[in-house]
């Protein structure tokens, strides 16, 4: 059984990010979404409203699985026994950046755990949660952008 890890704070997931879990979830056996909490971010929603959105995000696919964690990543992935690790990439600027965490986490995975890159579907190409963000903050519409219940959520957050 081939599992694999597709993590990122996910604040708040994207279209983009749906579009790399569904394809991803056709290459592997399982498939964990990983929530990471960094504390030195202050993120718009906690680890349990994201972890609770990406789930009822994913019902329609029974090998995906939603968990979330803090710390190194490649502990995360070696105590878990990841056969892979799933990174999408929106631009050549994301490329650069994820070549030199592949591989710096090489030297760190355990033997035979790899680096898979999914290139993102050009109709979602430039989106990020932080745009995402402060489009909605500046009254915005991303309508076509998000999930309707993250849409509703995102809302929520900045009409307090």
């Amino acid at each position: 059984m081939k599992k694999a890890l597709y993590s990122g704070s996910f604040d708040p997931i994207t279209n983009g990010h749906l579009d790399i879990i569904t394809r991803a979830s056709k290459m592997f056996d399982k498939l964990i979404v990983g929530v990471i909490h960094n504390p030195n971010k202050t993120p718009l929603f906690s680890v349990e409203e994201r972890v609770k959105m990406i789930e009822a995000l994913i019902v329609d696919l029974p090998n995906v699985e939603v968990d979330n964690f803090t710390g190194l990543l490649a502990d995360y992935v070696n105590n878990n026994r990841f056969d892979a690790v799933v990174r999408g990439l929106r631009a050549t600027t994301d490329f650069e950046y994820e070549i030199q965490m592949a591989q710096m986490n090489s030297k760190l995975f355990s033997p035979g755990t790899e680096s898979v890159f999914l290139m993102t579907n050009p109709e979602y190409s430039f989106i990020s949660s932080s745009v995402i963000k402060e489009v909605v903050a500046l009254n915005g519409k991303v309508d076509s952008l998000v999930p309707p219940i993250v849409l509703e959520e995102i809302k929520k957050k900045f009409s307090k």
